[in-house]
């Protein structure tokens, strides 16, 4: 079942059917103990309409996180745009080690959602969009659920000084989520494909694909270190990492369109501005 925030309330997809769920705000649902049960009770009501227009980012007072270096392609790639600054062999060094690299990308309410722009920094020269599976998480540290995210970076700015990673990775318009949650009582498939294509004057100027085959960290050990000595008291949105990056020749350009696609979630489309 896959759950849509939206700007007449909250619907669940239930066999390409919609239904209109029952919550005093979105917030309070995500942080149920029975979100599934109170999702399920909800298709047994009439079926509504659904316009995919008045779909908002599936998150409100939700903080986002994310995961980097968890896939080999992003390894070599902070590798290779670090080199100068000498920082290099860090991100070797954490693709190997015990503990993830996990840092703060937004608060939800910066989140923008499908159909929403997402931006370039103003003072960066080679800005990339980071297509991620996006872990759903309750308040207690369990997994709920799936959305996709698009971790917009800055290269040019990261590859200057690892220690300028906050202000390559948050910014206005960094940060995408959506189009809605898949929810999920079982982990997801390691064979689920994420796509990303971007779109530049009507034509592709760029398309990628991996597995989550190729990524390293377990979602699980993620979720773990994220919890230790945090508290989430509406739960949390955990970015995993990407497994696709352009060729260092790419940069977004204004009016681009991004469409990340996760196989069984759906799509997130967003323009570049």
């Amino acid at each position: 079942m896959k759950l849509y925030r939206t700007a007449t309330g909250i619907l669940v997809e239930d066999d390409n059917t919609f239904y209109t769920v029952a919550a005093e705000s979105w917030d309070d649902l995500l942080c149920s103990p029975d979100i599934f049960e109170a999702v399920r009770k909800a298709t047994v009501e009439p079926p509504v309409a659904f316009d995919p227009a008045t779909a908002l980012a599936p998150i409100a007072a939700q903080e986002v996180w994310a995961a980097g270096v968890t896939y080999f392609r992003s390894r070599n790639a902070r590798m290779e745009e670090s080199k100068d600054a000498g920082g290099g062999t860090f991100y070797d060094r954490v693709y190997d080690a015990p503990r993830p690299e996990l840092f703060f990308k937004g608060a939800g309410w910066r989140a923008v959602g499908p159909g929403g722009a997402v931006r370039i920094r103003s003072d960066a020269s080679w800005s990339v969009p980071e297509p991620e599976l996006t872990l759903v998480i309750n308040p207690t540290g369990k997994l709920i659920g799936y959305t996709i995210g698009n971790d917009m970076s800055s290269r040019d700015i990261e590859g200057e000084n690892p220690l300028y990673l906050p202000q390559a990775k948050v910014y206005e318009g960094s940060c995408a989520i959506g189009p809605c949650i898949l929810l999920a009582e079982e982990p997801i498939s390691k064979t689920t494909v994420i796509e990303i294509e971007i779109l530049r004057a009507g034509a592709t100027a760029f398309t990628g694909q991996t597995t989550l085959a190729e990524l390293k960290r377990d979602p699980l050990e993620l979720i773990s270190y994220l919890f230790r000595d945090n508290t989430f008291p509406q739960g949390v949105f955990l970015m995993t990492g990407t497994g696709i990056v352009p060729g260092d020749d790419f940069t977004l350009a204004t009016g681009d369109i991004i469409r990340i696609t996760i196989e069984f979630i759906g799509m997130l489309e967003n323009r570049v501005s």
